[in-house]
């Protein structure tokens, strides 16, 4: 396979197995006699990987003095107290029990290496435009080609998806669904998104008509909730309860009835081949 293809088979991949959650969330909410969308997928993570991959798991030593503000950002988030914050990230990354992963309803050290790995990849596309600028206009690329009835964004994915929809001109969406999403994460995400050049804050991507955000309960990632109390436009806040390790992954979203449910009222056209876009 050349590294040219790479990238146009890894967004197919993703596509195929993303479809197969979904059609599993489509039974979840007791809609099997509907057909499932398919998905065409945005992957940029070649755009991001020799930052996003260095080290594998963030060690306390290599982070760089952005990605311990954004850490920070997001403990206060949680609720840690300014005092043991300060001694971030020895008070994330330690193997036994901290007040980190007592208090933010973690299952262990692999719950807080996940939360360091997604936060390093917002880190490094907010960091460096020119490879913001080349995720979005690989997500911009997708939306042109396929036109999609309904937008999703998961993790970072909601970040570079919301920041597309602001780009004119403006791409018209029925419904943007984030999932597992920082947007709001203050002093680290929000106060830097890039609203194509408008001094706006907390708003609705202009083309998009409905706005729906749904977090699992313990999605580490998914802070300061509700995302409602940060953007305006009238979009709905819901909370996922799938009681799973796996809680941030985009599988476990699309594989919950509750995902389907809101996506399928816009997606009944039977002859709809290419239905929704997702960023992950």
């Amino acid at each position: 396979m050349s590294a040219v293809f790479a990238p146009a088979q890894a967004a197919a991949d993703l596509g195929a197995q993303w479809e197969e959650k979904l059609r599993s969330g489509y039974l979840d909410a007791g809609l099997g006699h509907h057909r499932a969308p398919s998905i065409a997928a945005a992957y940029y993570a070649h755009l991001l990987r020799d930052e996003a991959e260095q080290a594998g798991v963030p060690d306390p030593e290599s982070l760089t003095p952005a990605e311990h503000r954004l850490l920070k950002a997001w403990a206060l988030a949680h609720g840690m107290p300014q005092e043991v914050a300060q001694c971030l990230p020895t008070a994330i990354f330690e193997p036994t029990p901290s007040w980190g992963l007592r208090n933010t309803g973690g299952v262990g050290r692999r719950t807080a290496d996940l939360a360091a790995r997604a936060l390093r990849e917002v880190r490094t596309y907010l960091d460096q435009r020119v490879r913001q600028e080349a995720a979005q206009e690989l997500v911009r690329d997708l939306l042109t080609e396929h036109a999609p009835i309904v937008a999703i964004g998961h993790s970072l994915g909601s970040v570079v998806l919301y920041e597309s929809l602001w780009r004119k001109p403006y791409p018209k969406v029925d419904l943007l669904v984030t999932l597992g999403s920082p947007l709001a994460l203050p002093k680290g995400v929000f106060d830097l998104l890039d609203h194509g050049g408008l001094i706006v804050r907390g708003a609705r991507p202009p083309g998009v008509k409905r706005w729906v955000n749904l977090a699992e309960v313990g999605d580490l990632i998914a802070v300061p909730r509700p995302l409602s109390d940060h953007f305006d436009g009238g979009h709905t806040d819901d909370v996922v309860h799938m009681a799973q390790v796996d809680c941030h992954t985009m599988g476990m979203y699309l594989s919950c009835g509750m995902v389907a449910a809101a996506i399928a009222p816009y997606l009944a056209a039977p002859d709809e081949l290419t239905s929704a876009a997702a960023a992950d």
